[in-house]
């Protein structure tokens, strides 16, 4: 008899970056991707900043939580593929926009599936190297 499974994701409830310039990464996902600090850096060196009703979750790789996670990520070797964020109100003139206007290169605005469904989506680059996707 198969038993039903008792793991049922509704979402993401954060994603872990390690991170070599904390600060630097912190006023990306605030001042460029609009990311509310909430919690950190503190001793832990870990910042937790709001994005939607998710978190992302940056942590020093030099600290004592950091080296947890081994050696320090390398900007030709990121830690992850890719994050995805989902935007709305979706206008890619602004969103082009305002990245540019932040020094940050976007990608081509292509129509991609995820969890909400098919949809506009660009990518991009954090500071470090990491590819975040921005999805209306």
């Amino acid at each position: 008899m198969h038993q039903p499974n008792p793991i049922n994701i509704r979402s993401i409830d954060h994603v872990v970056i390690r991170v070599t310039d904390l600060d630097g990464m912190i006023a990306f996902y605030r001042d460029v991707l609009g990311c509310r600090l909430e919690r950190g850096p503190g001793e832990l060196r870990l910042a937790q900043l709001r994005a939607g009703q998710s978190l992302i979750d940056l942590v020093d790789s030099n600290s004592a939580l950091g080296r947890q996670g081994g050696s320090a990520p390398d900007h030709g070797a990121p830690n992850m593929d890719h994050v995805c964020l989902q935007v709305q109100p979706w206008d890619a003139d602004a969103i082009g926009e305002h990245l540019r206007r932040h020094g940050v290169a976007v990608g081509e605005v292509v129509t991609r599936y995820g969890a909400a469904g098919t949809g506009p989506s660009l990518y991009l680059q954090d500071p470090e190297g990491n590819r975040v996707e921005l999805k209306g």
